[in-house]
């Protein structure tokens, strides 16, 4: 999806800048970048796509680098409960995307590329 600068573009760039910080340095988001790094050692940066919390988890999808999305489980009351990560290509999770969902995640895309 070619982007063009529009106000929900610009929205979603700011709301995913600020995710990445958060997963980066806030001492809540270590556990999950911790699993990030573990399950992948090269990676370079993520992007928090969606978050949602559950009755006893919180369910984070995150855009590692440009080359797959992870959803990860976070149990939120037992910390020492290892987070739990499904992997899925980035192709098969467009298929079913709404519009505004495309758009985020094309702009996530755009920030991975420094863009």
């Amino acid at each position: 999806m070619k982007l063009t600068g529009t106000k929900t573009e610009n929205y979603f760039r700011e709301k995913l800048i600020c995710s990445h910080k958060s997963l980066y340095e806030d001492e809540d988001k270590s556990r999950i970048l911790h699993s990030l790094k573990e399950s992948h050692p090269e990676m370079k940066t993520a992007y928090v796509l969606e978050w949602i919390p559950d009755q006893g988890e919180d369910i984070y999808i995150i855009l590692i680098d440009s080359e797959v999305i992870a959803k990860i489980e976070v149990d939120r009351f037992d910390m020492t409960i290892k987070p739990s990560i499904e992997e899925v290509s980035i192709s098969r999770y467009k298929k079913n995307l709404k519009k505004i969902n495309q758009i985020k995640l094309s702009v996530a895309l755009a920030l991975v590329c420094g863009e």
